[in-house]
């Protein structure tokens, strides 16, 4: 039996709006401390001394401390306990779980309450046994970054969100565009400056009754002449708009406002985008730098991607194996078997965190662009399957791409081809 455990102070903490709950137990399951917390700095202070006291008069050297993700109530309590010099010494640790790993956990009881004491001492009871296998909380060195990070997390979806809901109304004023071959479309990006000009201000039956040269003058004129054969855009456009099928002409107003209002959202996002990539930039200066090299040495993984897997992974040392990496993320499969019957198909756990994943997906995405190897590898892998063999191929390049990193980080090494073969 290890030491440490047995000299450790195990803590749940049972985070509300208002109050924090605290009951502490040693590995023998006694209760140390059983006390109900004020949450603000003054509460917050009240349990580092607390927690300090019982350490002391128990004998014990360690403390691990267990509280759940309750949003913004959670964040202060945890960051205050993480970044506390008091508890420093005793190599304390701190981890912000999942409420549904807790909720699970707890149902292994059948005699259990649902009251902040008792869903307290379950928080405690489960780092006493071991049952917790995530990393522990990062305090503030990282938490700006991470700030940036994910809100760069949350304007992509918002970007991706908006851009699904304007194709509803693109539809609806240009049907045959989205019948289109990838090669018969007007335009490369749907989204960009001369489709949007096009789409918010012609009917279909306005861009079929123009002249070429009309038509051909003015995409040139909105995207800057940047069209190599603009005729057979224009060609491409109007045969898109003979075959659209046609809206009562008192709707095309509204759709269009609908449109315009799209294109405006989206251009208000990516600009939010851009300034975020460049306060990304400034603030991963400095911080973590061998770790940002290294990342920065994959070919495809630049400076957002990098800041984006930094600030989610902290330390490689909170990581036993590449594995325990990928399961924090989210990117494992659960085996499905019954007798003799094993599932070909099997869907990715998505249980870890959703930051992490998005920003190794994105860089796998990446990766398989510039290098050989992993270009190959995503290659025979989206040819395995039929169905959904984009986001299976990009998972599994995802899950090789763990591999390679966590042995470059754990190795503080430099990513060169010949190591590929290794990780």
């Amino acid at each position: 039996m290890n030491k440490d455990t047995l000299n450790t102070l195990f803590v749940g903490i049972d985070v509300s709006s208002l109050n924090n709950y605290v009951r502490a137990i040693n590995f023998n399951g006694t209760i140390l401390l059983d006390q109900s917390f004020t949450n603000d700095l003054p509460g917050a202070e009240s349990i580092v001394e607390s927690l300090y006291d019982t350490v002391i008069s128990n004998s014990l050297e360690f403390i691990t401390i267990v509280l759940e993700s309750t949003g913004i109530y959670s964040f202060h309590i945890a960051n205050f306990l993480a970044s506390s010099n008091s508890l420093f010494n005793f190599s304390s640790e701190v981890f912000v779980i999942d409420p549904k790993t807790s909720k699970n956990y707890k149902g292994t009881f059948s005699d259990i309450d649902k009251t902040d004491p008792d869903d307290a001492f379950t928080l405690a009871d489960m780092a006493r046994c071991g049952k917790v296998s995530q990393t522990p909380y990062k305090a503030s060195q990282l938490f700006a970054l991470q700030r940036l990070t994910r809100q760069r997390f949350h304007l992509v979806k918002a970007i991706t969100a908006e851009k699904s809901y304007m194709l509803s109304n693109l539809y609806l004023k240009f049907s045959s565009l989205f019948a289109s071959s990838k090669e018969d479309k007007p335009f490369s990006n749907m989204f960009g400056t001369t489709s949007k000009s096009i789409l918010t201000d012609f009917s279909p039956d306005e861009i079929v009754a123009m002249s070429d040269d009309e038509m051909i003058s003015y995409i040139m004129e909105k995207g800057k002449s940047g069209f190599s054969e603009p005729a057979k855009n224009v060609d491409l456009l109007r045969k898109a708009c003979r075959d659209s099928y046609r809206l009562d002409k008192l709707a095309y107003e509204p759709i269009n406002v609908a449109i315009a209002t799209s294109f405006n959202t989206l251009t208000a996002l990516e600009s939010n985008l851009k300034v975020i990539d460049k306060a990304i930039e400034k603030n991963v200066k400095g911080l973590c730098d061998n770790e940002f090299n290294i990342l920065k040495s994959i070919s495809g993984i630049g400076i957002v991607y990098a800041s984006g897997i930094i600030a989610e992974i902290g330390s490689i040392k909170f990581f036993k194996s590449h594995n325990s990496l990928a399961k924090y993320a989210g990117i494992t499969w659960r085996k499905t078997q019954s007798g003799n019957f094993n599932a070909e198909h099997t869907r990715l756990t998505k249980t870890g965190n959703k930051y992490l994943r998005y920003y190794l997906m994105e860089a796998a995405n990446s990766v398989k662009n510039y290098d050989f190897t992993f270009n190959e590898f995503y290659t025979r892998k989206y040819s395995e399957v039929k169905k959904g063999a984009h986001k299976r191929a990009i998972s599994l390049t995802a899950r090789k791409l763990i591999r390679l990193i966590y042995g470059l980080l754990h190795h503080n090494q430099l990513f060169t081809p010949s190591k590929l073969r290794r990780s």
